[in-house]
């Protein structure tokens, strides 16, 4: 029996190199039985209460544009403040354990809603690629705006997006799809998040990778996907600029990486062809979640790139474009993953393989969702 196939049925842990840590995986779990019922549902084509929609009012007061593709707006309901009295935290001195142990610092920042398309009742899986590659575009132009202007890729702001009021150091551009994932609205729509601080994963993933160059001469992800190419084990789909994969080291149950083929720091390098096939790579991904258990397959998913503004600059392998979904759904539609108990006070643990994972999901189409036949 293969090295690979005996993990099949025991327990093991696996590295993150990502992230320097460990995952426990148990496969022989999934033989625990489960009583379980269908979810399904439909929702309107323009929702009049939703407010996201064209037209709309938002909680706020504003009133959407009736907007054709996409929309952005500054949140609502921000996480973080542009405008805020400084924090100056007071430096420790002797013995003094109180400005050792217990430190903050002031984080200032700037929120976007992005509603990807004015239809109510559609997901990134019900889009054709063509459709998803005007949100790349978007995400592209926020972030361009937001690099110093002295950036080759900066644009200048202009009145749908106007200049941010002081240099941020990190946005990070992401989408929670479903209630199970915190999602207040199901109108089809993503978030940009910007913040004068480096936040704690991609600072890890920087940290590791820059280890990694500094000893190897290479890039790590370049390096994990050529060892994937090569075992083909995980990988579900894959272009000729884009590879989505179930990485070795995936905490949830169809987790999924998606790796530029290229060497890219961050999506204003990506070519128009890149894009189009980054489209393609998405649409992809989120029908085959679809299709898995026939539902809306929840999931958070997010790009990692290099910082807006950063100490020094970055070379190329010390950052690597891609992006990570993490869906919760383990077994069918309403049987998830919780990260309890062990997961929360030693380490993750997983019940199935990321090789019988990445089998489930090349096993459904990814070019037609389940809903189109209904």
């Amino acid at each position: 029996m293969a090295e690979e196939n005996v993990l099949d049925d025991i327990s093991h842990r696996r590295f993150n190199p990502l992230r320097n840590s460990w995952i426990l995986v148990s496969p022989h779990r999934t033989k625990r039985p489960w009583q379980e019922a269908p979810a399904k549902s439909t929702l309107p084509e323009y929702d009049p209460a939703c407010y996201l929609c064209p037209g709309n009012k938002r909680a706020a007061g504003d009133v959407n544009p009736l907007y054709s593709s996409t929309f952005v707006f500054v949140n609502d309901y921000s996480a973080v403040k542009e405008d805020q009295p400084d924090y100056l935290a007071g430096t420790a001195s002797g013995d003094d354990k109180s400005s050792l142990l217990l430190q903050a610092e002031g984080v200032k920042g700037k929120c976007f809603v992005i509603c990807f398309n004015p239809k109510h009742n559609l997901t990134l899986a019900d889009f054709p690629p063509a459709s998803i590659a005007p949100i790349i575009d978007t995400w592209t132009t926020i972030y361009r705006i937001h690099l110093p202007p002295s950036h080759p890729h900066a644009l200048p702001p202009t009145p749908s997006y106007p200049a941010p009021s002081q240099q941020f150091t990190y946005m990070q551009i992401f989408e929670n799809k479903g209630s199970t994932m915190g999602c207040s609205n199901p109108h089809p729509h993503g978030q940009i998040w910007t913040t004068t601080c480096l936040p704690d994963e991609p600072s890890l993933e920087l940290a590791s990778m820059s280890k990694y160059k500094s000893v190897h001469n290479t890039c790590m992800l370049c390096d994990y996907l050529a060892v994937e190419l090569t075992k083909r084990d995980r990988i579900i789909h894959e272009n000729d600029s884009w590879v989505a994969l179930v990485p070795w080291w995936a905490t949830w149950p169809f987790e999924v990486l998606l790796l530029s083929r290229s060497c890219h720091l961050s999506l204003p390098e990506l070519s128009p062809t890149e894009v189009s096939r980054l489209a393609e790579a998405l649409s992809q991904v989120t029908k085959r979640y679809d299709n898995l258990f026939e539902t809306h397959f929840p999931y958070s998913m997010g790009f990692h790139q290099a910082p807006l503004s950063w100490e020094r600059d970055l070379e190329k392998g010390e950052v690597h474009l891609h992006a990570h979904f993490y869906p919760p759904l383990l077994r069918s539609a309403t049987v998830r993953k919780f990260l309890v108990g062990y997961e929360m006070l030693a380490e993750p643990q997983r019940d199935i393989t990321a090789e019988q994972a990445a089998v489930r999901l090349r096993g459904v189409s990814g070019t037609e969702c389940y809903r189109e036949g209904l």
